[in-house]
This record gives structure tokens, sequence and C-alpha cells, in this order.
């Protein structure tokens, strides 16, 4: 008897979405556990339309979401408690402190008191926010406040993590600050999911990345993969990037 093969973090089929225009037309995508993937694209390609999808915050006119085997249409409540969404503006309650924010969080999410308090902790010393942890929200800084926000993401251990540009508008520091973060979720076992305009960031942390367009996946693989697929072998991922979703650039190129 052999094993099963492990489930996938996140398994995505023939997902549709359509506001004045189709913005998701029939996604199929699959992202093992255990990665830091980066979702890639255009703007307007569908990427942050596609995880508030899988979080919850937006229902898909077709298709179908499952994350670690849950059916995240059929049964949110249980998809949401094993993932955590972090939008590009961090939401936070400004009057409040970190202590008090992440305290609220946990009562949502309906954890111990005490062992919330001992997270809290632990995330607070971990992000480097414990010297701010009585301070009012309202005076930090955006870099101080997407830290927060990931604090309050974290608090209830999930397995899969999305981040939509996390690290637009930090600076160098806190930017490193927030990827080395993210890093550490993966190596302790976690699932990231990132997007993000700076491909930079991609072609270094991203164990695997997906490309779309026009609503579906151009691409999907390792960075090597994806340079084969466009034919741009020892180039940039902003070179790989362009020659898969400009045609007229791909035109360009080959003359």
């Amino acid at each position: 008897m052999t094993d099963s093969p492990p489930l996938p973090a996140l398994r995505i089929r023939g997902l549709a979405k359509t506001f004045d225009k189709p913005v998701i037309a029939g996604l199929d995508l699959e992202i093992a556990a255990g990665q830091l993937y980066a979702l890639l694209g255009p703007n307007g390609a569908g990427k942050t339309t596609t995880l508030r999808m899988v979080a919850g915050l937006a229902k898909p006119d077709a298709g179908t979401i499952h994350i670690f085997g849950v059916d995240a249409l059929r049964d949110p409540l249980a998809a949401k408690a094993i993932t955590a969404w972090l939008p590009d503006e961090a939401m936070l309650y400004d009057k409040l402190s970190p202590l008090e924010y992440l305290a609220f969080v946990a009562g949502l999410w309906r954890m111990d008191p005490q062992y919330a308090a001992g997270e809290a902790d632990r995330l607070l010393h971990w992000l480097d926010l414990w010297e701010q942890r009585d301070t009012r929200c309202e005076g930090f800084s955006r870099g101080m406040k997407q830290k927060v926000a990931l604090a309050g993401a974290l608090i209830h251990d999930p397995q899969l993590l999305i981040l939509d540009e996390p690290l637009t508008g930090l600076d160098a520091s806190m930017a490193r600050s927030v990827k080395d973060a993210l890093r550490a979720q993966v190596d302790a076992g976690k699932t990231v999911i990132v997007t993000t305009h700076i491909l930079e960031v991609a072609e270094r942390m991203a164990d695997r990345i997906g490309i779309i367009g026009g609503g579906k996946l151009l691409a999907e693989g390792t960075l090597d993969e994806l340079r084969e697929s466009a034919g741009t072998a020892g180039m940039t991922l902003e070179d790989t990037f362009i020659r898969l979703t400009d045609p007229a650039a791909h035109a360009v190129t080959a003359i």
C-alpha cells in the first residue's frame, strides 16, 4: 500500500469572475504545500481578484477552490480557519495598540485568551514590535503597520498565508524584515502566496512563480522553467515576464 500524495495547499479549477467584463476566465492553478509562491501579472490581470476569492472575500461565478483539501466554497469557515489574508493596505484600528489589536483578532477566532496572549507576545518579539506593544497604531509608519497586520494574520496559526503587494511603500530595512518573516513561515512548513510588482523580489524569494494574463494562467514553474518556456535563458525575470505577457515584445525580440 502506497502513501497518498500530499494535498496541495491550493487547488483552483475553472475559476471565473465577471464584473463589467470577464476578469478571471477559467483559471486553473495548483500550489504545493511548503512553498513561497509569487503570483504575477500585468495590472488588471486578475491577481487580486483571484486571491480575494481564495480568501473568501469574493464569490466566483464558476469554478472550485480547495485549500488543503477543504472546499472553500462549500465550507468557507473551515477554509478561513487555515487561511490568512493580508491586503496591500494594512487594515488596523488605529486607536488600538498592537497588543490590543492582537487580542481583538484572537477573540474573533475564539482563541483561548491565555494561549492567544502568549502567541501575541511571541509574534511581537519576533517582528521587533515589542517596544511598541502598548503604543497606539495611529502613529506608526506604513512598515510598522504592515508588521502589526502580519502579526494579526498569523495569530491563529494559518497554514496558508496570502499577501497582496506586501512590500509596497516600505523602505529597504522594513522590506527586508517582512521578507525574512515570510521566509521564516515557509521554513516552518507554511505556504505563502504573494503578489508583487517588484519582480526582483519574486526572482530572489519565490520557490515557484505563476504568471497570469487575461484571467488565465500563462506560465508557471521555477524561474529556470519559466525562462525555458519563454526562450529567455540567462535573462532576468523581468525579461521573461515581458516576453510572456506582451506579444508585441516577443515579436520585437524574435526579429
